[in-house]
């Protein structure tokens, strides 16, 4: 049976294909792509962006070698992101409860 890192691992890689694959092309998100997947699985972090733009912005930030693409390993790197500043957020919720 897989650990719970495993699993989450594994949802990773599933939902970035299940994405990635819309197009016919297999292995890279396009703009449209990338927007349906954060709409669909990032809608707390999208909802909270103040920015219309936000999708084109992190687009340009994560496509690193500028092929209009972003692969598994550039999309890993916002998952990444997010993964720290949600870890931040819940070290100082944590912090906060601590001195109740």
């Amino acid at each position: 049976m897989p650990s719970e890192l495993e699993t989450a691992m594994e949802s990773l890689i599933k939902v970035f294909h299940r994405y990635a694959s819309k197009d016919g092309k297999t292995g890279t998100l396009d703009r449209r792509e990338l927007r349906e997947l954060m709409e669909n699985e990032l809608s707390n972090f999208l909802r909270s962006q103040k920015d219309p733009a936000a999708v084109d912005k992190i687009m340009k930030d994560l496509d690193t070698n500028g092929d209009g693409q972003v692969d598994f390993e550039e999309f890993v790197s916002l998952v990444v992101g997010l993964s720290i500043a949600c870890e931040h957020c819940y070290q100082m919720h944590m912090k906060k409860a601590a001195k109740k």
